[in-house]
């Protein structure tokens, strides 16, 4: 199959609404019918106004967080169309890819 990977980069304590924000991305995902997704935590990184953020041993607030997916133009359609509805700002990356599963009805 042929689509997008999609790597959504954010910090642990930003949220919207109730969910921190990789876990509304997970939510929205699930309910667009993407398959799966990862949510990476870094030890550090810095963003687009130059600050360095990190996993603090008190406070992991600032700790980078970043969740990567892989779906069809479709679904990436439809989550860029969620994104925007909510009116979210959050810096990604969009991968052209090729997935898939390998093996005959592999589900796992």
């Amino acid at each position: 199959m042929h689509g997008y990977q999609l790597t959504f980069f954010t910090q642990q304590g930003r949220v919207h609404g109730r969910l921190n924000l990789a876990e509304w991305l997970l939510q929205q995902a699930r309910a667009i019918g993407i398959k799966g997704a990862t949510v990476a935590a870094a030890q550090g990184g810095y963003g687009r106004n130059g600050k360095y953020y990190s996993a603090h041993f008190f406070e992991m607030v600032e700790q980078p967080v970043e969740v990567t997916m892989a779906v069809d133009a479709v679904q990436a359609d439809l989550l860029f169309a969620k994104i925007n509805e909510e009116q979210l700002g959050i810096f990604y990356i969009k991968i052209p890819v090729e997935f898939g599963v390998t093996g005959e009805n592999r589900e796992d």
